[in-house]
């Protein structure tokens, strides 16, 4: 059967959508913020394990695609900690509510 004549999937209607509570944005702060944790500490972790390498290592590793993904994953995640600023003000704003 061709994909054009199919119908996409049906949305759930916000009715039927559970209502998100003060205790699942809290959880998913909280895990959320666990992982940027995580994340700066890796982070400091790599920044340490670059400063002992010897400049001819160092070269060798700061010229690889790996090195290059683990910065574009620093910057989004510079950008993931702005958004998640932005989630608790909305939630502390509602909570107000």
């Amino acid at each position: 059967m061709s994909s054009e004549h199919e119908t996409p999937p049906a949305e759930p209607s916000k009715e039927s959508a559970p209502a998100l509570t003060r205790e699942h944005a809290a959880l998913a702060y909280r895990i959320i913020q666990s992982l940027l944790t995580h994340t700066t500490v890796t982070q400091d972790l790599v920044a340490l394990m670059a400063q002992v390498l010897d400049s001819e290592t160092q070269d060798a590793l700061v010229n690889t695609p790996h090195w290059s993904a683990y910065l574009d994953s620093r910057r989004a995640m510079e950008q993931t900690r702005a958004d998640i600023e932005k989630f608790a003000e909305v939630w502390t704003r509602l909570a107000g509510e």
